[in-house]
């Protein structure tokens, strides 16, 4: 029998907001209100604010935490200050990744990692598997709910609300305080591109928060926005999306997170691989694509050079920001050189595309 599908503390409101749901990740979510278009306008111009409350949340704690977070991870977690956030990746034993994740540190020996909703039953597995020692890990994602308010005036709509010192919170760190009267996690990071906060609270607070900002935000141009708008916004960063450029068979070399991985730290799971794979190099990397001719390459549409086959695209849209079709595609390591001109396969028909930089969009 398959699973029941989920849904968000905020799903009445969503449905009251006369949202289009669609299943994602075994989930039913917003996937547009007025528009994919004018939602993604909104995030880049004004604000938008996204339910993100599927998103799973999972906590290690204990005298153990912060080696047991250094032993799954690429990143170097012993750097974190107390209310520092960090971009990490969960990392399996074939140098692959496990999931794309955020750590927050609470307390020296207290990690909340927010996962992303596919993943959040298997990394709470794969991290149980390897604790050991004085350590906790407890999957909590039922009590959070999640909103991310994103855009220009996001920092404006949301200290109306707060005394916490909005602007004493840098990108990516956090202070914990209480948003329309509600107790709340307020960190600086976002899925956009733009200025904005992701705010933890309650699930049984959730619907009173969204309202609150919705009713605050709204005289400035704030604007509910789905999962459409949320993909284009991040694609236009070419931010990944696991499952699609990211996965269990997908390095974070091939991926262009170099950056992440911090290999001075010492060891970790998938190092071996990773020290192998860069002295030798990749034989597939992910690039940006900017189509030549009218459509939109899909993800797992096929690329060609000269007939031949060199990889496949991961996602594409039509960028609102910058009328043109963009895509991101993993290509053979001779392919992927800037301003190569390559083939993506649309219904049959080949459609030139050039590789660029990225990200497509900046602010």
């Amino acid at each position: 029998m398959a699973p029941a599908i989920k849904r968000t503390p905020l799903y009445a409101a969503h449905r009251r907001a006369g949202a289009k749901m669609v299943e994602f990740a075994g989930w039913e979510m917003p996937v547009q209100y007025s528009g994919v278009m004018g939602e993604h306008v909104a995030v880049r111009t004004h604000a938008g604010l996204f339910d993100v409350s599927h998103m799973g949340e999972i906590e290690i704690r204990g005298p153990g935490a912060l080696a047991l977070c250094q032993k799954i991870t690429a990143n170097d977690v012993s750097r974190m200050k107390l209310q520092q956030a960090q971009y990490n990746l969960l990392m399996n034993e074939n140098g692959g990744i496990v999931d794309d994740v955020i750590f927050y540190r609470i307390e020296p020996s207290y990690f909340l990692i927010c996962v992303n909703a596919s993943n959040s039953d298997k990394d709470f597995a794969w991290i149980q598997k390897h604790a050991d020692g004085e350590v906790e890990v407890a999957n909590a994602s039922s009590r959070y709910a999640q909103l991310a308010l994103q855009g220009p005036l996001a920092a404006k709509i949301l200290q109306a609300l707060t005394s916490l010192q909005l602007g004493e919170i840098k990108p990516f760190f956090f202070a914990s305080g209480d948003v329309s009267s509600i107790r709340c996690l307020v960190a600086r990071t976002g899925y956009t591109g733009e200025d904005g906060f992701e705010v933890y609270c309650d699930s049984a607070d959730a619907e009173k928060l969204w309202n609150a900002l919705l009713e605050s935000g709204r005289p400035m141009g704030l604007e509910p926005a789905g999962l459409g708008a949320r993909d284009t916004l991040r694609l236009e960063k070419a931010y990944p999306l696991y499952g699609h450029e990211l996965d269990d068979t997908t390095t974070p070399l091939e991926a262009g997170l170099e950056w992440v991985i911090k290999l001075a730290k010492g060891p970790f799971v998938g190092r071996e691989v990773l020290l192998k794979q860069k002295e030798e190099g990749v034989k597939r990397k992910l690039v940006g694509l900017e189509l030549l001719e009218p459509g939109i390459a899909r993800s797992e549409y096929p690329l060609f050079k000269d007939g031949k086959s060199i990889g496949r695209v991961t996602s594409g849209t039509k960028s609102p920001s910058l009328g043109k079709s963009i895509a991101l595609a993993y290509v053979t390591i001779e392919e992927a050189e800037l301003d190569n001109t390559v083939d993506a396969e649309i219904r049959g028909r080949k459609i030139s595309a050039r590789i660029v930089s990225l990200p497509f969009y900046r602010r």
